[in-house]
């Protein structure tokens, strides 16, 4: 096989690259299946980070949420420092010291009987599924095979060939399948959809309480309330993804509790590892996670220390209750700086049609007139300012929940000056 041609090549150990020669290096010799903006950053702290020539930007998606804390946050590095000279892997065919105070000290957190760990939110979203087919079969008392799961349409769960099988997103999902039956797709935000959909064989409604990747989708008032009505009514699961939106993002510890509901399962990934290693896991009563025994289903590294003890240090930052209270005053900052940008400019056009969100977590809908969201998104990084686009003309802003309001307020200002640039064009 023929080395790259555009890679560079008889480069000396000791010469750094340049950042073209490692944005190419890495182009030729990755698979493609991201689409970075054209940065390479070298270094990070808190809400900001360093590239390769020393130019500094703010983090506005924080890892897809992973790091809710900060680039560097002195308690979880600490956290993970000293558990790196002690111990990193047993495997869960051995206890470790670690290992009782993370499940209970998350399970406490979720109010919930018990706690099974994994690695990627992928991983806790596949084990919610198998739990929630066992429960069927072995509690409800569905007949074999038949058991299925309600999801929803703009859905994003994941990447595995499960996962994808329910997404409509044709990117996600084209040239994958066959994909595994079993899951129902219906509207996102009505309840009414998801009731005509339930029979005698349905197990769990799989949701995101803000779906994130489809644009920061937030539904009406009430319709999680009513999800968790139908599914008690019908002796179904109530699983809510909470992998993005948990964990202080959205100005409380779980976006569900912005309408006081308890789901039956929480799936949680991302910011439970801190921006330091890979942490998921599925929380739930006895009753549902019961049903799985020794050898029915497992992981490696799920619930290694070195996870565990980072996790600790997460559980720990979240139950002082500053972070939640941090993303729900400084997102209502954000959002009504965000919300200023919809009026009509001088010309009278209106460079932002939408603006949706809740806490520190907004999707900014750019009138695509004017330009698409990967433009914007590289406009806004020659500015100094880190955000990522989806579906076309909208854009992500999640900042890590350190972040000052004087960093939101100059955020959105190079946000408005991009705008007023396309718009001058």
């Amino acid at each position: 096989m023929n080395a790259p041609t555009n890679a560079p090549s008889n480069v000396p150990s000791n010469v750094p690259l340049s950042t073209e020669d490692l944005i190419r290096l890495g182009e030729s010799r990755s698979a493609h299946n991201y689409h970075p903006l054209p940065v390479v950053i070298r270094s990070a702290e808190g809400a900001w980070v360093t590239d390769v020539d020393g130019k500094r930007y703010l983090d506005c998606l924080a890892g897809y949420s992973s790091l809710n804390f900060g680039h560097g946050n002195p308690a979880i590095i600490a956290a993970a420092r000293e558990q790196l000279d002690r111990l990193t892997l047993t495997s869960r065919a051995f206890l470790h010291d670690q290992f009782a105070t993370f499940v209970s000290g998350l399970a406490d957190l979720c109010g919930k009987d018990m706690v099974l760990p994994m690695n990627t939110g992928a991983e806790a979203v596949e084990t919610a599924i198998k739990v929630a087919r066992k429960w069927g079969y072995e509690v409800k008392g569905v007949p074999a095979d038949q058991a299925n799961i309600i999801v929803m349409e703009d859905n994003f769960h994941g990447r595995t060939t499960t996962i994808v099988g329910f997404s409509t997103d044709p990117d996600a999902r084209g040239g994958f399948g066959p994909f595994t039956p079993g899951f129902r797709i219906v509207k996102y935000g009505s309840a009414e959809a998801i009731r005509e959909a339930v029979d005698e064989n349905t197990v769990a409604v799989l949701i995101e309480p803000i779906q994130g990747e489809a644009g920061v989708l937030v539904p009406p008032d009430g319709y999680l309330t009513a999800v968790r009505e139908i599914c008690s009514e019908n002796d179904v699961l109530f699983i809510a993804d909470e992998i993005q939106s948990g964990l202080g993002r959205t100005g409380d510890t779980f976006a569900c509790d912005h309408e006081g509901v308890v789901p039956d399962m929480y799936v949680l990934g991302k910011a439970l590892g801190g921006g330091v290693v890979p942490v998921s896991a599925v929380a739930a009563n006895a009753d549902i996670l019961g049903v799985l025994k020794p050898g029915q289903h497992g992981s490696t590294f799920g619930g290694n220390p070195l996870a565990c003890a980072v996790g600790n240090a997460v559980i720990t930052l979240l139950n002082t209750g500053v972070y939640q209270t941090r993303a729900r005053d400084l997102g209502a900052f954000l959002h009504t700086r965000l919300r200023e940008l919809i009026a009509p400019d001088a010309d009278g056009r209106t460079p932002v049609l939408a603006v949706r969100g809740r806490g520190l977590w907004a999707g900014v809908d750019i009138d695509p007139s004017l330009a698409t969201g990967r433009e914007v998104s590289e406009a806004l990084m020659r500015r100094g300012v880190l955000a990522k686009d989806t579906h076309g003309s909208t854009i992500r802003l999640a900042p890590p929940i350190v972040v000052t309001e004087e960093d939101l307020g100059w955020a959105v200002d190079q946000l408005a000056a991009v705008l007023s640039e396309f718009a001058s064009r």
